[in-house]
């Protein structure tokens, strides 16, 4: 399912060279960059490269570290995606201790043209660029649904966009919805509410969804509703590999009971989520659901499970079941739309 009608307008004033654009995705846990070649016949990609955000002090830092080793030009535009709330071309990240200002970019870089989105309207954009093999269809829902469509993207926190219709296009815009309060219905729910209030104060569905939300189950699970942690699973969790990958895994091979009821509670937080960001924009043109963490456990969410919780909302059940869902597959979304931006639209 590629997005052909995606509001881009500036497809055709590159000139006859083109212009250079530095692409990045920044987010807590990785930072992926690209040098693009930007012509009216499209993007040529002509390096790429990949860092641990959290070992820079800046993304200035890996910026200059990436031209450097990959012995790029000075770039015409820097596009980045970022996760956090963009305001006044400055922003804060959530989930780093980092801030970036546009100006001290342009600056540090000798860029004039540099533009900041937020990393989930950046991934938005990137649906231009992407083909049918980069989804995987969760739900066919009706193929000629129109209207807005809705990112709900778990990661290292949890990222949500939306893409308004306007009768013949799509326009990207961020929100910062995942940090709106979770909303628990059973017991069982509430108790991991009062868990998780004691570590956090305020619990928004970002601490039920996302990479770190799959640990604080598991341990709600070990702690409090005391299930079973056997010997070789507490030793892998010991070792240096992501909890939250150990967790799921052994939920996708059916190793573990604990880790079975952790990811079936980690998979009814994302379809409720997903249905109340349906609902809440009307996302009758399409739901994707972004970040590193859907295609990860794609097994698990094609089961019947996501779309029986997805589905179990107050009586809009007939606008949900006509509404696509699909996977993004490919990591680099967010790196594809920044990129997509910094050449036609800046």
């Amino acid at each position: 399912m590629t997005i052909k009608n995606l509001h881009i307008p500036k497809r055709s004033n590159l000139g006859e060279n083109g212009v250079t654009v530095l692409a990045g995705d920044i987010g807590g846990t990785k930072t992926n960059l690209a040098f693009y070649l930007a012509t009216d016949a499209g993007l040529k990609i002509i390096e790429t490269g990949r860092y641990p955000s959290a070992e820079y002090a800046s993304c200035v830092a890996i910026m200059q570290q990436f031209l450097a080793e990959k012995k790029c030009p000075k770039p015409d535009r820097i596009c980045l995606g970022v996760a956090g709330p963009v305001l006044n071309g400055k922003v804060n990240l959530t989930n780093l201790s980092w801030g970036i200002d546009i100006q001290d970019v342009k600056k540090s870089m000798g860029v004039e043209a540099v533009f900041l989105l937020n990393d989930l309207e950046s991934m938005a954009y990137g649906l231009a660029g992407l083909t049918d093999d980069d989804f995987i269809t969760l739900h066919a829902g009706d193929e000629n649904s129109a209207g807005n469509m809705a990112i709900n993207a778990p990661g290292t926190g949890l990222g949500q966009a939306g893409l308004f219709w306007n009768g013949q296009n799509h326009f990207p815009f961020p929100t910062e919805g995942g940090h709106a309060d979770f909303s628990p219905r059973t017991d069982d729910d509430i108790a991991l509410l009062k868990y998780l209030q004691k570590e956090y104060g305020v619990v928004s569905w970002e601490k039920v969804v996302a990479g770190p939300a799959i640990v604080d189950i598991y341990r709600f699970l070990r702690d409090v509703k005391k299930m079973e942690e056997p010997e070789w699973l507490k030793e892998e969790l010991a070792k240096e590999s992501p909890d939250s990958a150990v967790i799921s895994g052994a939920a996708i091979e059916n190793k573990s009971a604990i880790c079975v009821e952790a990811m079936d509670l980690f998979v009814r937080y994302l379809a409720r989520e997903s249905s109340n960001l349906v609902l809440k924009l009307k996302a009758t043109g399409g739901l994707f659901l972004g970040g590193g963490i859907p295609p990860k456990i794609a097994p698990l969410l094609l089961q019947k499970q996501f779309m029986e919780h997805y589905m179990d909302c107050d009586r809009m059940q007939h606008l949900l079941e006509n509404v696509p869902i699909r996977i993004i597959k490919n990591d680099k979304a967010g790196l594809i739309g920044a990129a997509w931006y910094g050449a036609y639209l800046m």
